[in-house]
């Protein structure tokens, strides 16, 4: 049995401002069809005999993760949440503790959920070749046949043949200097280190008890006292605090006799900045990659990507990174792309939310963007899928008011139960219990004016929700 194991952690913390904290990339449409996440899914069901995929994400994103299955017709995957990050190396683990209940000589496939791959048949064709060395016990990764020096990258150094088509780990390299991977790329024996796997579930737990046997213990303790909620699994979060961070390279791959790797190439990027993705995608005859509402003039080889209603305009630049969200604008030189993490870090020393949160804020029944905001007043649009609700609740600062632009809204406010169709409006006062439905098969949209002496978000007291939250 082949099991898809899709690592969907992230800080959103290199792609800024398109992605953050609550919305990496992995959930973003950043080049092809669909997001990276829908992306890393779909090219799992092109291989022969695989299961429903293991998701572990973070419990922030768990119903990002689950939408986004479902657009693509996922509807049997596990969905394990880590309640903190860990590193790879517990994240396996318990992608494994749950690979080996379904079966215990199962294999996984473990991938990373933000990497993009542009030629599926080759990384297909890679995962069968090692299917023979992985089946034997071997614990093999897959490394990224190099196309030029890269100094942001791991490596692997190979050594002798594993049958025909995987090599023993000679030994991993951490990212080198510049001189150092041209050599590497001269040389010929180096790939780099993709940080894609396949083994036995269970030669991984081995491997893992072996060289850090408290990780382990700790994993397997927060998995034996986790419980399922709606469509999740959760990992006992005081447990899992008790388990000690390490990627799954130094944990086990680096320790181990029995590490190999199998060569391929096939257009792999892992997306770790926006010149990344600059080089991995179409490029019009100067050189540029444009995304959304863009104009140019006298400018090449640069990034344009406007995400909202606001157009990019560029004249007599090179070389630029330019991304517009709506709350948001990052220039860069393509050059200083890796620098955008400190960008970050210092919202995050003032304070300030860009880092964490969109305008546009998704909710597992929908979204809500905040229009414009005051001392005392806030208006909000706020769209809900067909069929979903939101919490029953009530704010103890704020009234609100409700217009419908489209659909059909079905309120409760106290005891009164009541539709509203387009061009309908109705008033909530402070302090009362109410809820809003949409009870129809299209979206609703309205808008909502908040007023009051406080309007934050956690200003809400639910007494039921079909989403776990209350």
């Amino acid at each position: 049995m082949l099991i898809p194991l899709i690592l969907s952690g992230g800080s959103g913390t290199r792609l800024w401002p398109v992605s953050r904290r609550n919305l990496p990339k992995q959930f973003l449409s950043l080049s092809g069809n669909g997001t990276l996440f829908q992306q890393t899914v779909a090219r799992t069901r092109k291989l022969p005999d695989v299961t429903a995929p293991v998701i572990v994400a973070s419990e922030d994103h768990r119903f990002l993760a689950a939408d986004q299955l479902l657009e693509v017709g996922i509807k049997d995957a596990t969905i394990l949440l880590e309640p903190a990050a860990r590193n790879t190396a517990p994240a396996i683990a318990l992608g494994a503790l749950k690979a080996v209940e379904r079966d215990p000589q199962a294999l996984l496939l473990v991938l990373p959920a933000d990497h993009l791959i542009g030629d599926t048949e080759s990384f297909v064709a890679a995962v069968q070749q090692a299917l023979p060395a992985a089946g034997d016990g071997w614990l093999v990764t897959f490394g990224i046949r190099p196309d030029r020096p890269e100094t942001g990258f791991g490596y692997i150094r190979r050594a002798e043949p594993i049958g025909s088509s995987a090599f023993r780990v000679e030994r991993f390299v951490e990212k080198p200097d510049l001189a150092t991977a041209e050599g590497y790329v001269k040389d010929g024996g180096y790939d780099w280190n993709s940080g894609m796997f396949l083994f036995k579930a269970a030669r991984y737990l081995e491997e893992l008890g072996q060289h850090a046997p408290e990780m382990l213990e700790a994993v397997r303790k927060a998995y034996a006292t986790g419980h399922g909620d709606l469509d999740f699994v959760r990992v006992d979060a005081d447990a899992f605090a008790k388990v000690p961070d390490n990627s799954i390279d130094y944990a086990v791959m680096e320790k181990t006799s029995r590490a190999a790797v199998v060569p391929v190439s096939c257009a792999w990027s892992d997306i770790g900045s926006w010149s990344a993705l600059w080089l991995s995608g179409q490029h019009d005859e100067q050189g540029n990659q444009r995304e959304g509402d863009t104009l140019t003039v006298d400018t090449r080889n640069s990034l344009l990507r406007s995400h909202d209603r606001h157009m990019i305009a560029t004249v007599g630049v090179d070389d630029l990174i330019v991304v517009s969200t709506p709350d948001a604008t990052l220039v860069a030189h393509r050059n200083a792309a890796q620098d955008v993490k400190k960008v970050v870090d210092q919202l995050k020393a003032s304070g300030r939310t860009e880092h964490s949160f969109h305008r546009v804020v998704h909710r597992p029944w929908g979204s809500y963007d905040s229009l414009e905001a005051g001392g005392r007043f806030q208006v909000k649009r706020i769209v809900v899928k067909p069929g979903a609700s939101l919490s029953l609740q009530k704010h103890h600062h704020r009234a609100e008011h409700w217009i419908v632009v489209s659909g059909t809204a079905e309120v409760t406010c106290d005891e009164k139960v009541f539709l509203l169709a387009e061009n309908q409006s109705t008033y909530i006062p402070l302090g009362s219990v109410h809820r809003l439905r949409n009870p129809g098969k299209v979206p609703l949209e309205l808008i909502e004016v908040q007023s009051g002496s406080y309007l934050g978000e956690d200003d809400i007291v639910r007494f039921d929700d079909v989403y776990g939250r209350a």
